[in-house]
């Protein structure tokens, strides 16, 4: 074995060993409002009331408008790893028809559920790539694609 081939199989490895590394960093994201201002919301408080206290939400419902949800969550990182949790909060403010203060409810991780996200797909028709687009599609050649008569034409 030559000495090039030794000096980077060594350089190769030192590199490689550099990379791994045991240091994590701790990231926070989401806007919680401080206890202090969460006990300041009252049943019966107005939204703007609500809004000038405690800053805009997080997320507002998206079919009803009536609940504000303000959250954070604290993850452990490190390198390519999957991220890891460490503290999660949520803060859910309901309001009536009129947009008073109706409940509020305090959730953390222990309390919380975890909601998997599904991974299924719905397939979308004329989506599919035949047999000539696939192998022949990235060398210049670009089959005709066929129309429906049914189309309207």
């Amino acid at each position: 074995m030559s000495i090039n081939k030794v000096f980077f199989s060594t350089a190769a490895a030192v590199m490689m060993l550099g990379a791994c590394s045991n240091e994590y960093f701790i990231q926070t994201e989401g806007n919680m409002p401080t206890k202090d201002d969460v006990m300041q919301i009252k049943r019966g408080m107005a939204q703007n009331d609500v809004r000038q206290i405690l800053g805009s939400p997080s997320v507002v419902t998206s079919l009803d408008h009536r609940t504000w949800i303000y959250m954070n969550s604290t993850m452990k990182r490190m390198a390519f790893f999957e991220p890891e949790e460490l503290e999660r909060n949520v803060l859910a403010i309901t309001f009536d028809h009129d947009g008073k203060v109706q409940k509020v409810v305090e959730l953390t991780k222990e309390n919380g559920r975890n909601i998997t996200i599904s991974k299924d797909a719905t397939p979308v028709l004329g989506s599919e790539e035949t047999f000539m687009e696939k192998y022949f599609g990235g060398v210049g050649y670009m089959p005709v694609q066929p129309t429906r008569k049914d189309d309207g034409l």
